[in-house]
């Protein structure tokens, strides 16, 4: 009897533990080609691990090592600087060279070693580029604006198609060093979202205006990273739900850009929002949300735009309960759950929720984790006092 009893409890045990498994947020899906295990997405993240030039280093390698060790089902590079004068910061991933290649390839491996994937996010920091560490000045659709000062370069069409044909190179190396994706950065004020922004671009020729013009760069960024990587590789890219800026981009732009850049063959499209210059709407939120605030920043956004979109819909920002990842992807909201600070503070959080254990991510949002970084000492958590190097 005794031991029927305890059968019984652990059979029962068995199968809440196979109910809660079965959530949608762990079925296997597929973009384009590539096979992803879950619906969790390490979104781009700068980690301050890179070396002086932007190569890879072990640090870095044992960053990816640990979220592919942790379940995160696809990993998305901190964003690499595909051209010298697109440089954003110090210690930041490079791809701007084939001497990068070997290093790249030594991180692809280490992470499908451990059966995890992992695609490059591609950056050009546009008129926020850092100028004292490359030397040359920063150029952008129009010369920005920037605290009372004008910063940056206004991109002729000679410095466009050099951009793109960087972005393509970039690209390539990316898919030779064995990445399974490239994702062009078309968030947070760089590059390639000033052109998107009528805040940032304020051009009058065929890249400036409406914002089918406005879109035209990345449409033609698009173009020529596919013919250099092949139309079966997959390209995804990062946008603003809005700039949270007066005269920024707005959520119906970023919806026709969207439904543009579909139709011109993008494979998948994050939505994030805010840039540098939009307060306490900035990327990374500080606290927690107020009363009344979603705790997705972009839900509303992402819902509007998953309507009118077929491509897949990676959804970051403020996300950071089981919960309310579930209720995203069952109300057909988002398809994918992209987290950026709560995998610094727990690398092993996807496994952790599996496992059963749907305890909220432990971070606080407090974006301490960032000055480390700065510091020369690699982004960490400094709450939990555990480098994520």
């Amino acid at each position: 009897m005794q031991t029927s009893r305890i059968h019984g409890t652990m059979g029962k045990n068995q199968t809440v533990m196979r109910r809660q498994n079965m959530s949608k947020l762990f079925e296997t899906t597929t973009i384009k080609n590539l096979i992803l295990p879950n619906r969790f997405v390490r979104s781009a993240t700068w980690e301050g691990l890179a070396a002086d030039d932007g190569a890879v280093t072990q640090r870095l390698i044992d960053v990816a090592v640990r979220l592919a060790l942790g379940g995160v089902g696809l990993i998305i590079s901190g964003h690499a600087y595909i051209s010298r004068e697109g440089q954003a910061g110090l210690w930041q991933l490079g791809v701007y060279s084939d001497e990068l290649i070997p290093g790249l390839t030594e991180m692809t491996k280490a992470v499908h070693q451990r059966g995890g994937k992992i695609a490059m996010q591609l950056a050009h920091a546009g008129s926020k580029a850092a100028s004292h560490l490359s030397g040359l000045d920063p150029i952008g659709p129009s010369t920005a604006e920037i605290g009372g000062s004008h910063i940056g370069k206004e991109m002729n069409k000679k410095d466009i198609e050099k951009v793109i044909q960087a972005f393509a190179a970039a690209a390539l190396r990316a898919k030779r060093a064995g990445f399974d994706a490239i994702q062009i950065h078309g968030a947070h004020g760089y590059l390639v979202s000033q052109f998107l922004s009528p805040y940032f671009n304020r051009r009058t020729d065929e890249y400036g205006g409406s914002i089918q013009n406005r879109t035209r760069f990345v449409v033609e960024l698009l173009e020529a990273v596919r013919k250099a990587v092949g139309s079966e590789f997959p390209v995804f890219i990062k946008l603003n739900s809005e700039d949270f800026l007066p005269n920024g981009l707005t959520v119906d732009e970023m919806i026709s850009a969207s439904e543009i850049l579909e139709k011109a063959g993008m494979d998948s499209i994050e939505m994030s929002g805010g840039t540098f210059l939009s307060g306490k709407n900035y990327p990374s939120r500080q606290g927690k949300p107020g009363q009344g605030e979603h705790e997705a920043y972009y839900e509303a956004a992402a819902r509007r735009c998953k309507k009118a979109l077929k491509i897949p819909l990676m959804l970051v920002g403020g996300l950071r309960t089981f919960e309310t990842a579930e209720r995203l992807v069952l109300e057909n909201v988002a398809d994918y759950i992209a987290m950026c600070r709560p995998f610094i503070r727990e690398p092993e959080l996807v496994n952790r929720w599996k496992s059963g254990d749907r305890k909220p991510a432990l971070c606080i949002s407090d974006s301490g984790c960032f000055r480390p970084g700065f510091e020369g000492k690699g982004v960490h958590c400094v709450v939990e006092g555990r480098l994520t190097s």
